[in-house]
Protein backbone atom coordinates (compact mmCIF):
# COMPACT_ATOMS: atom_id res chain seq x y z
CA UNK A 1 0.00 0.00 0.00
CA UNK A 2 2.80 2.43 0.94
CA UNK A 3 4.55 1.96 -2.42
CA UNK A 4 1.29 2.54 -4.30
CA UNK A 5 0.67 5.83 -2.49
CA UNK A 6 4.23 7.03 -3.11
CA UNK A 7 3.95 6.10 -6.79
CA UNK A 8 0.68 8.02 -7.19
CA UNK A 9 2.17 11.11 -5.57
CA UNK A 10 5.31 10.93 -7.73
CA UNK A 11 3.16 10.51 -10.85
CA UNK A 12 1.53 13.84 -10.03
CA UNK A 13 4.95 15.43 -9.66
CA UNK A 14 5.86 14.17 -13.14
CA UNK A 15 3.05 16.30 -14.62
CA UNK A 16 4.31 19.35 -12.72
CA UNK A 17 7.85 18.70 -13.89
CA UNK A 18 6.71 18.39 -17.51
CA UNK A 19 4.77 21.65 -17.31
CA UNK A 20 7.71 23.39 -15.65
CA UNK A 21 10.17 22.44 -18.39
CA UNK A 22 7.60 23.05 -21.10
CA UNK A 23 7.23 26.57 -19.80
CA UNK A 24 10.97 27.16 -20.05
CA UNK A 25 11.66 25.77 -23.53
CA UNK A 26 10.93 23.03 -26.06
CA UNK A 27 11.89 19.52 -24.94
CA UNK A 28 11.69 16.02 -26.39
CA UNK A 29 10.69 12.78 -24.69
CA UNK A 30 14.03 11.04 -24.24
CA UNK A 31 15.49 14.26 -22.79
CA UNK A 32 12.59 14.40 -20.30
CA UNK A 33 13.18 10.77 -19.30
CA UNK A 34 16.81 11.63 -18.50
CA UNK A 35 15.81 14.84 -16.71
CA UNK A 36 13.33 12.97 -14.54
CA UNK A 37 15.95 10.30 -13.85
CA UNK A 38 18.26 13.00 -12.45
CA UNK A 39 15.52 13.74 -9.90
CA UNK A 40 15.04 10.13 -8.87
CA UNK A 41 12.15 9.20 -11.18
CA UNK A 42 12.54 6.00 -13.18
CA UNK A 43 10.07 6.65 -16.00
CA UNK A 44 9.92 4.40 -19.05
CA UNK A 45 8.93 5.58 -22.53
CA UNK A 46 5.79 3.47 -22.11
CA UNK A 47 4.82 5.67 -19.18
CA UNK A 48 6.01 9.08 -20.40
CA UNK A 49 4.72 9.13 -23.97
CA UNK A 50 1.08 8.42 -23.07
CA UNK A 51 1.31 11.23 -20.49
CA UNK A 52 2.68 13.61 -23.13
CA UNK A 53 -0.01 12.55 -25.62
CA UNK A 54 -2.78 13.12 -23.09
CA UNK A 55 -1.35 16.53 -22.19
CA UNK A 56 -1.31 17.48 -25.89
CA UNK A 57 -4.86 16.17 -26.32
CA UNK A 58 -5.99 18.26 -23.34
CA UNK A 59 -4.19 21.36 -24.72
CA UNK A 60 -1.67 21.65 -21.88
CA UNK A 61 1.21 21.04 -24.30
CA UNK A 62 1.76 21.65 -27.99
CA UNK A 63 3.78 19.24 -30.11
CA UNK A 64 6.02 20.04 -33.03
CA UNK A 65 7.77 17.44 -35.16
CA UNK A 66 11.26 18.19 -36.48
CA UNK A 67 13.58 16.21 -38.69
CA UNK A 68 16.78 15.61 -36.73
CA UNK A 69 19.46 13.72 -38.67
CA UNK A 70 16.83 12.06 -40.85
CA UNK A 71 14.67 11.05 -37.91
CA UNK A 72 11.44 12.70 -36.80
CA UNK A 73 11.68 13.97 -33.23
CA UNK A 74 8.64 15.27 -31.34
CA UNK A 75 9.20 18.43 -29.31
CA UNK A 76 6.81 19.67 -26.65
CA UNK A 77 6.14 23.03 -25.00
CA UNK A 78 3.51 24.30 -22.56
CA UNK A 79 0.52 26.17 -23.93
CA UNK A 80 -1.07 29.16 -22.20
CA UNK A 81 -3.49 26.69 -20.62
CA UNK A 82 -0.54 24.59 -19.42
CA UNK A 83 1.22 27.64 -17.96
CA UNK A 84 -1.99 28.65 -16.16
CA UNK A 85 -2.33 25.13 -14.77
CA UNK A 86 1.29 25.14 -13.59
CA UNK A 87 0.75 28.47 -11.84
CA UNK A 88 -2.31 27.05 -10.06
CA UNK A 89 -0.50 23.83 -9.14
CA UNK A 90 2.47 25.74 -7.74
CA UNK A 91 0.15 27.83 -5.60
CA UNK A 92 -1.68 24.74 -4.31
CA UNK A 93 1.58 22.89 -3.71
CA UNK A 94 3.04 25.83 -1.79
CA UNK A 95 -0.06 26.02 0.43
CA UNK A 96 0.17 22.29 1.13
CA UNK A 97 3.89 22.36 1.84
CA UNK A 98 3.52 25.39 4.12
CA UNK A 99 0.78 23.58 6.06
CA UNK A 100 2.46 20.19 6.29
CA UNK A 101 5.98 21.42 6.99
Amino acid sequence: MKDQIIRKIFNGFIYIHILHHGQEDWFYGSWMIEELKEHGYNVSPGTLYPILKSMVDEDYLIKEEKNVNGKIRKYYRSTDKGRDLLKELKHNLKELVDEVL
